[in-house]
């Protein structure tokens, strides 16, 4: 009966061995080098399985005024457009020149100043002083001019800081407060002008 025992446990340990064998002499075939390769041929053979598994990670999203060593600093146009928007809310006021009030010439005029640019205080004197561009070179921070009819060198009574497209943000009108707005409606009546490009 032992003889039965130790003959089966043979020939389970044989049974076991050749599969394992089987599979050390393929992968040996596969990798003259032996097993110390085995790792190196592993991990060669799926460097895509790798990377793919970085690559889905979200990359970080920057604040929209990151200043980081890889961005370049804001342009004076840039600034002044942003520092507009800060403005918003202002209440309007005749002649205001601070964020106590505004008056559309006055939030222009401090906008600019802000950002060391000295311009002159009336919307029409502004024009005057300011190179005139068309709206295709118009860069946000420019300033766009409302004039009393379509003739491009008549008396101009509104100014805003421009935004691209159709926006603008103006210091609007009494009882009301500095403000994002689509000037649209004004349609060839306006010009833009810049002191920087």
């Amino acid at each position: 009966m032992r003889r039965n025992w130790l003959a089966k446990a043979a020939l389970t340990a044989v049974a076991l061995s050749v599969p394992m064998a089987g599979v050390a002499t393929s992968a040996q075939a596969a990798t003259p080098g032996g097993v110390g390769q085995q790792k190196a041929v592993y991990h060669k053979a799926h460097p895509k399985k790798h990377k793919s598994l970085r690559s889905s990670k979200p990359k970080k999203k920057h604040e929209t005024h990151y200043r980081g060593k890889h961005r370049r600093p804001l342009s004076f146009d840039e600034d002044t457009a942003t520092f507009v928007k800060t403005m918003e809310g202002v209440p309007y006021r005749y002649g205001g020149t601070s964020p106590a009030g505004f008056d559309c010439s006055g939030l222009t005029q401090y906008v600019y100043r802000h950002y060391g640019k000295r311009i002159a205080r009336t919307a029409e004197d502004q024009f005057l002083e300011f190179r005139r561009i068309s709206k295709k070179r118009a860069w946000g921070g420019d300033l766009v001019f409302f004039h009393v009819d379509s003739n491009p060198n008549s008396y101009v009574y509104h100014v805003a800081i421009y935004e691209g497209g159709d926006d603008m943000v103006a210091a609007t009108t009494a009882g009301s407060d500095v403000q994002w707005q689509n000037f649209g409606w004004a349609g060839d009546t306006v010009t833009f002008g810049t002191l920087t490009h």
